[in-house]
């Protein structure tokens, strides 16, 4: 059983930043790791991902904003979001044993989500 668990989420004003860490019990070789959000009446999307060979993939609206990274010897995700908008206003879930970088039906393992809310 692998377990994540997401810290990190907040309130923030626009144009603001946050960093959301994901600590996640055990690795799986050979497999993507990844961001995802979820906004109320919306579906999950993909947010980025790091993909078995250490390369990374992003969604069109996090590229520029968004830098995703792991600390291995701490087992943490992190995403690092700047210049945050209303939009980007969602829960937050990071995910493991995945398939493919953003499709959220690819992914086997996720957490119980952070909030984040940009609002002025």
């Amino acid at each position: 059983q692998v377990q994540l668990v997401e810290s990190g989420g907040g309130s923030v004003q626009p144009g603001g930043s946050l960093r959301l860490s994901c600590v996640i019990s055990r690795s799986i070789y050979g497999t993507y790791i990844g961001w995802f959000r979820q906004a109320p009446a919306k579906e999950r999307e993909g947010v980025a991902c790091i993909k078995p060979r250490g390369n990374t993939g992003y969604s069109n609206s996090a590229t520029g904003r968004f830098t995703i990274s792991q600390d291995k010897s701490k087992n943490t995700l992190y995403l690092q979001m700047n210049n945050l908008n209303v939009e980007d206003t969602a829960m937050y879930y990071c995910a493991a044993g995945g398939t493919s970088c953003l499709g959220s039906g690819d992914y086997v393992h996720w957490g119980q989500g952070t909030q984040v809310t940009v609002s002025s």
